[in-house]
């Protein structure tokens, strides 16, 4: 049964050395149908040990991008992750050009709450003092998404989310030379390009690809275009030895439509007052990664990374209450604000896994160790042009200087942990787990452009600890409860380092986020595999939330207080026809539901001023639904998803009436249906089209204060799309 699923998976290039030493005749007991049928599951599970790492015991979600149903052309979140669990999402970007997820309450921002990877390696803007991932790959060229909830802190750094990391495809068969186009039209001028080759010659595999992406979109002012390029070579010198290397690289450039007013957005949440604001944030990311498998129990390896980046905007940023016109004094439009960013990242990590015999059973061991450097330089609050596309020229200087505020961060990390999946018994794993972080970070600079706008080198060095446990008790050959506890940390992020202007304090004692996350379930399947199921329960406790609050009557930028997040986390799915009839098999109905409850508050405010004791966590839905229908007949499918999420609170006061600016306020309860329909002829054409928000409803996910523009940020509306794809 376990060599079943390790080959149904369809992961070969990661399968175990163990898994190739086995005999033949164990492999022919697998029929065509299933392989092919498990392999185009869209929501599957980690093996309990896989290349390096262990699983075993730790809440994971692997999103097979094959069998999935989701509209990919615009890398549709709330329908790519419709299977995972209790997944908050920020919705007001309709390009696709950024992820913006979480989990337990923590905040979708670009999804800075997770380790953000690909491949395995960190593509975010700054591992620790700027989490923020700007980048994410074309759907398209994926392979798989894999989740790790808050246990993947011991394996891949202290984040309270966990781990998100894009696999992308390494090869298009095994064939010299293959391609993939897929070719998408949709609603507001959407025009989607995905064209790629790869193939296999002897012992060098390869695969590259080239993605653009534009529309006018669906918000007035919300104009982009996107393209995306890379390359994945690896070459097999011997059965010990593999050589792989990548490189990424995106550029877009993206209007800005800004918030909206309450009132606004409920008139028409299509209108923008914003039509100067620009985005964009070129980005490169390539790494190196040696394997050395002297046997079947040992496995290195070493891979080196990088990432050479930025973050642009030029745009008016005033609140929504004041107009973007001609000012008649100066007889044009105000200049607008231009903020850069520049980040130089690199870093190597080396993880190693030793499969031995203990109590007569395998167990394993698996260790790493990491050492990182990230250097961002923010050049803030420059006076730009007065034009309206994007242009990023600084028209007048500021005491000399062409950025108000012009600070350098840098990040020097070590990092070591080990974990051993210890085999107790057939049916029990026990997993203990350690990792020990030294982060230095350190800030410089100007905050603003006067006589005493400089600061003096900060630095903070911290050396952490983080311990964790899981385990694993079969139930049968395919179910198992699982329970985990997992020590997470987050340093104080950069803004966090530096005061915004002269007369803001920041705590000298300012400590680093603490807490951990706390998880068991049952999962698997039953039923000949007819009922899949991930059902469990969550604790998150986030310890020394930061803030700010008013000391001597001045802004003070202190630890808050401490917040709770509980809940339930709940995925079922029922194949109904199969399980009436088990010998149908090329027509197929299914349902799925996925729901999540998470009761989010804080737990302790240390501000004298007020008392924020019980509120809710802004950005925390308390009830998150998710369910859907999927039925198939000769090549053909047909999905329809339903989501619901209730109302969010966009502050710690837990506000419900939008202040004048429309930045804080309750954001109300939604639902949303998705149609998407397929055609496959063959394997080499495919044919997709869909509707999203069928109803055309209206809604908001998010409030912002700044970028990418104050107020109210509406989601996309009803959307049409047309997909013709080719593969040979």
């Amino acid at each position: 049964m376990k060599k079943k699923y390790i080959l149904a998976i369809g992961l070969p290039m990661f399968v175990s050395p163990i898994v190739f030493a086995q005999d033949t005749t164990r492999v022919t007991e697998l029929t065509p149908v299933e392989i092919i049928e498990q392999q185009r599951a869209d929501l599957m599970r980690m093996p309990q040990v896989r290349g390096t790492e262990i699983y075993a015991g730790k809440k994971n979600e692997v999103i097979n991008m094959a069998g999935s149903s989701a509209d990919l052309s615009t890398n549709n979140s709330r329908q790519i992750f419709s299977k995972v669990p209790g997944l908050s999402i920020w919705e007001n970007d309709g390009s696709g050009i950024q992820t913006g997820i979480a989990t337990r309450g923590l905040s979708p921002n670009r999804s800075w709450e997770f380790n953000v990877r690909q491949n395995g390696y960190d593509i975010s803007s700054e591992v620790f003092g700027y989490p923020e991932a700007y980048y994410a790959p074309p759907t398209e060229a994926l392979q798989r998404i894999e989740i790790i909830r808050g246990a993947g802190s011991l394996q891949y750094g202290p984040q309270f989310g966990g781990l998100l990391n894009y696999v992308t495809k390494t090869h298009l068969g095994n064939k010299p030379l293959s391609v993939e186009s897929y070719q998408t039209i949709g609603s507001y001028g959407l025009l989607n390009s995905f064209n790629a080759i790869g193939g296999k010659v002897n012992k060098f595999s390869y695969y590259a690809y080239f993605h653009n992406r534009s529309a006018d979109g669906w918000r007035q002012n919300s104009a982009y275009k996107t393209q995306t390029g890379a390359i994945n070579m690896t070459y097999d010198f011997n059965e010990k030895w593999s050589l792989n290397a990548e490189y990424s690289r995106m550029n877009y450039v993206s209007q800005q439509a800004g918030g909206l007013s309450d009132s606004m957005f409920f008139a028409d949440a299509r209108q923008s007052h914003r039509e100067r604001n620009w985005f964009s944030t070129p980005w490169n990311s390539a790494a190196l990664k040696l394997t050395y498998k002297p046997n079947e129990n040992t496995l290195l390896n070493i891979n080196v990374f990088g990432t050479l980046a930025e973050r642009n905007s030029v745009g008016f940023t005033r609140a929504i209450t004041i107009a973007d016109t001609i000012n008649t004094a100066i007889g044009s439009y105000n200049p607008r604000q231009v903020d850069r960013d520049y980040y130089k990242n690199y870093g190597v990590e080396v993880r190693a896994i030793r499969h031995y015999s203990f109590l007569g059973r395998k167990s394993a061991l698996s260790g790493g160790v990491r050492a990182y450097y990230g250097n961002t330089r923010r050049d803030q609050a420059g006076i730009g042009t007065t034009g309206m596309g994007y242009d990023l020229a600084i028209a007048q200087l500021q005491n000399g200087f062409e950025f108000a505020r012009s600070l350098n961060f840098i990040t020097q990390n070590a990092a070591a942990f080990v974990e051993n999946m210890f085999q107790l018994t057939d049916k029990l794993t026990v997993t203990p787990g350690v990792r020990y972080e030294f982060i230095r970070s350190t800030a410089l600079g100007r905050i603003n452009a006067s006589g005493n706008g400089d600061i003096n080198e900060q630095q903070r060095d911290r050396n952490v600890i983080l311990a964790g446990l899981g385990a694993e008790y079969a139930i049968t050959e395919t179910s198992n409860f699982y329970a985990n506890f997992s020590q997470g940390f987050r340093p104080v992020l950069f803004s966090e380092l530096t005061p915004s202007a002269t007369i803001d304090v920041i705590d000298q004692n300012l400590k680093d986020a603490t807490g951990y996350n706390l998880d068991f379930g049952f999962r698997g399947s039953l039923l000949k595999n007819n009922l899949r199921f991930d059902v469990g329960a969550f604790r998150l406790f986030y310890d020394n939330r930061i803030g700010t609050i008013s000391q001597n009557g001045n802004p003070f930028r202190t630890n808050i207080g401490a917040s709770m997040s509980q809940g339930i986390e709940s995925y079922v799915e029922l194949e109904v026809l199969r399980l009436i009839q088990p010998k149908i098999t090329k027509i197929g109905v299914s349902v799925f539901g996925n729901y999540a409850y998470v009761d989010a508050r804080y737990t302790r405010w240390d501000n004298p001023n007020v008392d924020f004791v019980n509120n809710r966590v802004e950005n925390a839905p308390q009830h998150i639904l998710r369910t859907g229908l999927n039925a198939k007949a000769k090549g053909f499918t047909a999905t329809v998803q339903y989501n619901y999420i209730s109302e969010v609170f966009t502050d710690a006061a837990n506000t419900i009436d939008p202040n004048a600016t429309s930045t804080t306020g309750v954001l109300p309860a939604y639902s949303l249906i998705d149609l998407n329909l397929a055609y496959q002829i063959n394997e080499n054409y495919h044919f997709r089209a869909g509707v999203n928000n069928l109803t055309d409803a209206v809604y908001a996910t998010r409030r912002a204060g700044g970028y990418p523009g104050p107020g109210l940020l509406p989601g996309t509306g009803r959307t049409f799309y047309l997909t013709v794809g080719v593969k040979f």
